[in-house]
This record gives structure tokens, C-alpha cells and sequence, in this order.
């Protein structure tokens, strides 16, 4: 086994939960700026947490929904506003179909009637007249 691979500066220390205040007394070759006074009355260099198994909703079982920047809100917004979007193009090519029919139609009754007006007589001998 390779020799002085490992930390040889592991101490005691304190780390504590922000979230609930939580706080562990461990081994550890971190570095800390302040201390505090544990339980049994010595002096323990301080690690602050935000996060640890204690507040952790994996190891608690709590469900927390952290949406600071509303997230979730924002992308409801998104989709209702694409449906909506969707909703007027939907309308809006109903309404040119409507409209493409309606000058189809149009134009088919004036090509009739002005077939029938201009057309030659079926009598030929009523032409002659």
C-alpha cells in the first residue's frame, strides 16, 4: 500500500443544517473560520450547511416543491397560451375555408349563368329565325 497518500489533519468537527439546525459532530479535514461549543462543553471548528440527510426530503420523506422563480407557473402560462394560439390559427383557416368555398361557389353560379345566357341555341333551326 502506498504511503502518505492519505490526510493526516482529520479532527473533529461540527457541521450544521441551515435548513432546520441540525448539527452532527464528525471527523473531517475541512477547514472552518468560526467555532462553537458542542454538547459536551469543548470547542469544535463550525461548518454551516445548507443542506444535509437531516433536511434532505429524500431522507425525510417530505415532498418540498422550491419554486422560487415559478417555474412551473411560467411554463402553465406557456401551454395555455400555445392552446390559445392554437385555438385562433384553428379558427382562422376554418374562416379562409369558408371564404375559399364561398368564392368557388360564387364564381361557378356566374360561369353558369353566363354559359346559359351565351350559349348557342340546342334548336339550330331557331337560330335561323
Amino acid at each position: 500500500m502506498r504511503k502518505d497518500i492519505h490526510p493526516d489533519n482529520y479532527r473533529l468537527v461540527v457541521f450544521e443544517d441551515l435548513n432546520n439546525g441540525a448539527r452532527i459532530l464528525t471527523r473531517s479535514t475541512v477547514q472552518a473560520e468560526s467555532t462553537t461549543k458542542w454538547d459536551d462543553g469543548n470547542e469544535y471548528p463550525l461548518i454551516k450547511v445548507h443542506i444535509s440527510a437531516a433536511s434532505h426530503p429524500f431522507f425525510t420523506g417530505e415532498e418540498r416543491i422550491l419554486d422560487i422563480e415559478g417555474r412551473v407557473d411560467k411554463f402553465k402560462a406557456r401551454a395555455a397560451a400555445g392552446a390559445a394560439n392554437k385555438d385562433k390559427r384553428v379558427a382562422a383557416a376554418k374562416k379562409a375555408a369558408k371564404r375559399t368555398a364561398a368564392k368557388i361557389e360564387k364564381a361557378e353560379t356566374a360561369g353558369n349563368i353566363k354559359t346559359k345566357a351565351g350559349a348557342a341555341p340546342e334548336n339550330p333551326a331557331a337560330a335561323k329565325v
